[in-house]
This record gives C-alpha cells, sequence and structure tokens, in this order.
C-alpha cells in the first residue's frame, strides 16, 4: 500500500530519486567541477574561490596526502571551523581514496583523543588554533601526519597575513604549541603540484565519511556514512528543494549562507554537498556567535538558503543589526539539529517573509529523513514527510508498530541510513532492526496525512507520578511568554513524585519574575506539566552547533 505521506508531497517533488546518479561523492564531485569551473563555490572576508581553484587545490592536496604512505580506506581527520581549507581538505581526502573523519575543533584533549583512536586515523589536517589540543594528545593517538593550516591561509598574501597577524597577535586565539614535523598547509599545496595525483576507483559501498555522534546518549561513536548513503541525501534534498529553488530567477546562481559547522553532518551534505552537486555558492561564517561580523558578512550578499538551528534563527532574529540585511531573496530556511519553536518561527516569518522550514535527521542518516514541504507558508510545529525513497514507522519498545495517533519510537528506513556504528556491531545491533529499519531513540507521532511530530528522546522524557512530561512541550510553552528569550526544562529526583520538572530561563526581559513564570505556567500547563524548580541564568550551555545541553542541566541540579 502507498505510503499516506506521498499523497501531500508538493507537485514539484518527485517521489522516487535516481541514487545511483553518482557511483560516488567522488564522481559527483569531479562532474560539478568540470561543470561550473569558473562558478563561485565559497565565498568569505570579500574573498571568493571557484569551482576549479577547488579541483586544483584539492588535486594538490590529494598527491600530498597520497605521497605520505596512506592507503585506500585510511582515515584522515579534519578539524577546522569554516574555512575555504575545510572543502579543499574534504574533496583531497575523499578523491585520493581516503575516508573522512570530521573532528569538532572544540573538542577537548579527551575527546580528540577518543575520537581519533577509535577512528585511527593516520592523518590529521588542523587549524593551529586548536594544535596545542592536538599536542596534548598526540603520544596517545595513531595519527602520525599533521597538516598545519591558518586562518588566512587561502585569503591571498596581503589579506591573509593581516588576518593572521590578527588571530595571533592581536586576538591571541592561537595558544603557544610544539608540534614537531607538522606541515604548513601552503606547503603541502605546493608540494602536492609538484606531485603526481593518482585517482582511485571508489564505489558506492565504499566508506566515505566517519560522523561521530555528540556522545550525548553515551560515548561518541562514529556512524559509517557510505558514498551512497551520502550521494542519496544530496540527491533527497536536491528534490525536497524543487518548490523554492523554482523562486529563484533562471540561471542565477543559489548562494547559501553557511552558518552550520562544516563538520557537522548538516553542514557537511546539506551546506557543502548539496551546494557542490547544484553549482551553487556557501557563503563561509567562520564564527556564528560573533553576530556583529555574522551580519555584515551577510550585508555584502544576495543570498537565497539559509539552513541553521533553533537557537541562531532566534538569536539573530532578537538582535539589533538584523535589519542590516536584505532577506528580500530568501526563498528557503531549513531548521534542524534540534526542534524550531513556535516563537522563533513566528519571529522569523514577520521579519523577513520566508518561514522557516523544520527538517529532521541525524548523524547516522546522513542527516535528513522528513522535511516540511519548501513551499510552506507557516510554521507546523511537526518535522514535515518523509523524504522521497524513506520510510518512517513509530515503533514501541517490543518493536511492534503503534497504531495511529500513538507516541512510538520514531524508526527510519531508506538509502541514506548509515551501514552502522564504526567497529561496534554490539551498537549497531541495538539500533538496527531485522528489517533494515534504524532506530533514532526519538519519541514521535504521525497525523493522518502522514505528518511526523518529535514529542521528545526517551532519555529527556520526564516521568512525574507516572505521567509523561515533554521537555519540548514545556520549552515551546515557555518560550512563547513574553519576556523569556530561552528556557530548558529537565527532569530532577523528587522524593514524592519521583521525577519534578525544573525549568532554567535566559530573560529578555530582566523584569520577569519566578511568580510570572509560574503564573504562565499555571495558564497553559496542566497541573503535573508545571516546573517545581524555577532557575535563571543568563546563558544556557549548547553544544557548538547550538543544541541546548539538557544533560549539563540535569548533571548540575
Amino acid at each position: 500500500m502507498e505510503p499516506i505521506w506521498l499523497k501531500h508531497y508538493p507537485a514539484a517533488v518527485p517521489r522516487d530519486v535516481n541514487t545511483s546518479l553518482y557511483p560516488s561523492l567522488v564522481d559527483l564531485l569531479d562532474t560539478s567541477f568540470k561543470k561550473n569551473a569558473a562558478k563561485p563555490a565559497y565565498l568569505m572576508m570579500g574573498k571568493r574561490i571557484s569551482f576549479a581553484q577547488v579541483d586544483e587545490a584539492s588535486r594538490a592536496m590529494g598527491a600530498y596526502l597520497q605521497s605520505l604512505g596512506l592507503e585506500k580506506g585510511d582515515r584522515v581527520a579534519i578539524m577546522m571551523p569554516n574555512l575555504f581549507q575545510y572543502p579543499v581538505a574534504v574533496a583531497a581526502v575523499l578523491r585520493a581514496g581516503f575516508v573522512v573523519v570530521n573532528v569538532n575543533p572544540l573538542y577537548t584533549p579527551r575527546e580528540l583523543e577518543h575520537q581519533l583512536k577509535d577512528s585511527g586515523a593516520k592523518a590529521i589536517v588542523i587549524i593551529e588554533n586548536f594544535a596545542s589540543v592536538l599536542q596534548q594528545v598526540l603520544a596517545h593517538v595513531p595519527t602520525k601526519h599533521i597538516i598545519l593550516a591558518s586562518m588566512g591561509d587561502m585569503l591571498g598574501f596581503a589579506k591573509g597575513m593581516i588576518v593572521n597577524y590578527v588571530v595571533r597577535k592581536v586576538k591571541k586565539m592561537v595558544p603557544a604549541f610544539e608540534l614537531p614535523g607538522a606541515v604548513r598547509f601552503n606547503d603541502a599545496l605546493a608540494k602536492g603540484r609538484s606531485l603526481g595525483f593518482k585517482p582511485h576507483k571508489i564505489g558506492p559501498d565504499d566508506i566515505a565519511v566517519l560522523q561521530y555522534t555528540g556522545g550525548t546518549t553515551g560515548v561518541s561513536k562514529g556512524a559509517v556514512l557510505l558514498h551512497r548513503n551520502l550521494v542519496a541525501n544530496i540527491l533527497q534534498n536536491e528534490a525536497w528543494y524543487q518548490p523554492a529553488i523554482k523562486k529563484v530567477p533562471a540561471r542565477e546562481q543559489i548562494v547559501t549562507i553557511c552558518a552550520l559547522p562544516l563538520y557537522h553532518i548538516f553542514g557537511f551534505n546539506v551546506n557543502m554537498m548539496l551546494s557542490m552537486h547544484m553549482g551553487g555558492a556557501n557563503v563561509l561564517i567562520p564564527n556564528p556567535r560573533d553576530l556583529p561580523a555574522m551580519f555584515k558578512e551577510l550585508s555584502a550578499h544576495r543570498f537565497h538558503s539559509f539552513p541553521a538551528v533553533n537557537t541562531l534563527f532566534m538569536a539573530m532574529a532578537n538582535h539589533p543589526e538584523f535589519g542590516t540585511v536584505d532577506w528580500s531573496h530568501l526563498v528557503i530556511a531549513v531548521g534542524g539539529g534540534m526542534a524550531v519553536q513556535q516563537a522563533t518561527a513566528k519571529l522569523w516569518l514577520e521579519k523577513t517573509g520566508c518561514p522557516i522550514v523544520e527538517g529532521y535527521g541525524l548523524s547516522e542518516t546522513s542527516p535528513t529523513a522528513s522535511c516540511n514541504p519548501t513551499d510552506s507558508t507557516a510554521y507546523s510545529g511537526t518535522i514535515g514527510l518523509p523524504m522521497p525513497l524513506t520510510e518512517l514507522r513509530l515503533l514501541d519498545d517490543d518493536g511492534h508498530e503503534v497504531p495511529m495517533g500513538q507516541p512510538g519510537e520514531i524508526a527510519i528506513k531508506g538509502p541514506q541510513v548509515m551501514a552502522g556504528y564504526w567497529q561496534r556491531p554490539d551498537e549497531t545491533a541495538k539500533v538496527m532492526t531485522a528489517d533494515g529499519f534504524f532506530r533514532t531513540g526519538d519519541i514521535g507521532t504521525v497525523d493522518e496525512r502522514g505528518y511526523f511530530k518529535i514529542v521528545d528522546r526517551k532519555k529527556d522524557m520526564i516521568l512525574v507520578s507516572g505521567f509523561n512530561v515533554y521537555p519540548n512541550e514545556v520549552e515551546d510553552v515557555l518560550t512563547q511568554m513574553p519576556g523569556i528569550l530561552e528556557c530548558a526544562a529537565v527532569g530532577v529526583p523528587d522524593a514524592k513524585a519521583g521525577e519534578a520538572v525544573k525549568v532554567v530561563i535566559v530573560k529578555k526581559d530582566p523584569n520577569v519574575t519566578e511568580a510570572d513564570v509560574r503564573a504562565y505556567c499555571e495558564a497553559n500547563l496542566t497541573g503535573y506539566k508545571r516546573p517545581k524548580i524555577v532557575e535563571f541564568r543568563t546563558e544556557l550551555p549548547k553544544t557548538p552547533v547550538g543544541k541546548i545541553l539538557r544533560r549539563e542541566l540535569r548533571d548540575k541540579s
């Protein structure tokens, strides 16, 4: 029987996608480099690099990596913010026949050591700002080859020197380090240009990326993403974007704002790889937390697409410099990584005229599994419909589908689902069903049209006197209260009820009191959902991608 959600696809979205269009990401990149050679691929700090320049630099870097004696399938870690060097390094690693290991540049030594050991990365491309962290763990990891980048490497001689001087001497963002034998990024490029690059035959079932999960459910694990997984999701996203893309004038290059970190699967595939395939340009934002610098960069561009997380949309829409940017060409704003809250969606729509289209995905699904139609005109409060060729089910604890209207664990099947966790068959077995569905750990419901809604993660659910309380619901209600900027709800031990709800709030209006919050909750939440503890803070702990770390708030309760 045909899934119900197919009946509600926009007319411009195909139900089927030819996911075998490219045998690998390497074929996708090679095709794009030839087709779009003269177009700008990446823009940053008043500079641009073309598809042809990424092609040439990545071949040179790939040749250098091959000269190190690495073999096909060896892992190469990349640890940088959004700079020109990131897509060059990614294309180099893939084209040379190796596997990309994306590393969060803000990792502590403990986290970095775990990931380099677990992945077995033999080489790393790292920005000097974090070289001191690598130095602390180098004796304990298998990583022997170090390519050291600096912020200004690909900005041209004069601008590069100025940027590096400011980063190193003025802002003092490069702690002292010693990494004997490390080779500078530009020196590696120069050497690679004098070497012969040997193209490798890469197939759909070769590993492209080890994408480490954030570790919010325990030890950080590497999701094994094959070339075919990532290619499939790029083509699924392209199909899904069609209603929005049709709003861009013919022959105008699609420009996307890349504020999502490229080391995160959302930025990696939805920004970098999708734009590479479509011949679009990415405006790279190295530090989205520096909002004045970000608004200055945005004001210099005419752009069409902006994927981001709820916290960034909200921070931007509340910033006094929001109006310095021309938002009139924006045709798609995709929200993912965490729930988009109604108050954020409402304010964004008022200020830009472009609704936030909420999607859903995970590292394990390359990432997109579902999304709201890109011709939506309003906030739906759902994660939308399953992508083409994708099936979502809601399962109970025994793996059986739950009846319509009841919450169950979201399970995903499709060509974008990972091959498993790197060298962890036990962990893979826990999340994969016998018939190929990936169990996400997220609890959801589905309506009669096939729109799915997340009610929360299994582990975040708060049990108050036998009643389930979903933190997302409490947070969504409170962020609509005037004077509240953002909040997080967690469960804390309670002698009487087993658990009680605690909310941690960041105020927009300093005059908001605990009594105001309690009165608002009394008006909007049933008794057992109301917070027993109300705490005010100046900020909430977040991952670099902007997800609120509920676990940290629980641990400190």
